[in-house]
């Protein structure tokens, strides 16, 4: 353990533990190797994922994935099929599974404070009758991320009570921030050359059309 005046790096898990203690006995007997009715009920219910990978490089990524409740297909106790939609085509997520299959999966509920947790491995696959369950408004994906389920377990609600996330005084309002298109413009312009007005009124257009017509 290095000390840095205003603080200390840990090194080794052995330090860590004497400052944090041991894990909670439950919190060791909870993970399960594969999805059992409770797991299989959470991702039924689930409209929205966070699927976390890490490349050959070790260069890590999370990225979001929604749908309708029930967009995930549980194809047996061990396997997952994730549709994959329309975006930017940077794909960070497919990449880094080609790389390195190892990803790990955190499902939300709209109200529900807890989580389920799902790691395992990945391979991005092109499969005719897993498009055509996942089939939205006429269209089907053109490919998605099959999981190989290896161990699953529920997360407390913990994070989700000191965020208070669900609860209605909690939103913010969206306006007190710029727009997508402002601020990714912003952020890419040249020092001292702030976007044209028309420029941002541009790109926030091109935004909210790609919602309409892009999202599937």
């Amino acid at each position: 353990m290095d000390d840095h005046g205003e603080g200390q790096t840990y090194r080794a898990e052995t330090e860590l533990r004497d400052t944090m203690g041991e894990t909670m006995d439950i919190a060791l007997k909870k993970c399960i190797p594969s999805l059992d009715k409770h797991c299989k009920a959470f991702i039924r219910r689930s409209p929205f994922l966070c699927i976390g990978t890490s490349g050959a490089s070790g260069r890590a990524d999370v990225s979001p994935r929604g749908d309708p409740p029930g967009f995930v297909q549980i194809l047996d106790d061990n396997t997952l099929f994730i549709p994959d939609r329309p975006g930017n085509n940077r794909l960070d997520t497919m990449t880094n599974i080609i790389e390195n299959p190892n990803v790990g999966l955190l499902f939300l509920v709209p109200g529900f404070d807890d989580t389920l947790r799902v790691n395992g491995k990945a391979t991005i696959v092109r499969d005719e009758a897993l498009a055509q369950a996942a089939v939205v408004n006429g269209k089907e994906p053109k490919v998605g991320i099959r999981v190989e389920v290896q161990e699953a377990f529920l997360h407390c609600a913990k994070a989700f009570k000191r965020s208070r996330l669900w609860d209605e005084e909690s939103r913010q309002d969206r306006k007190e921030m710029p727009t997508l298109g402002r601020m990714i413009l912003e952020q890419t312009a040249p020092p001292a050359e702030p976007p044209a007005e028309e420029t941002v009124k541009e790109a926030d257009e091109f935004v909210e059309e790609n919602y309409r017509t892009e999202l599937y």
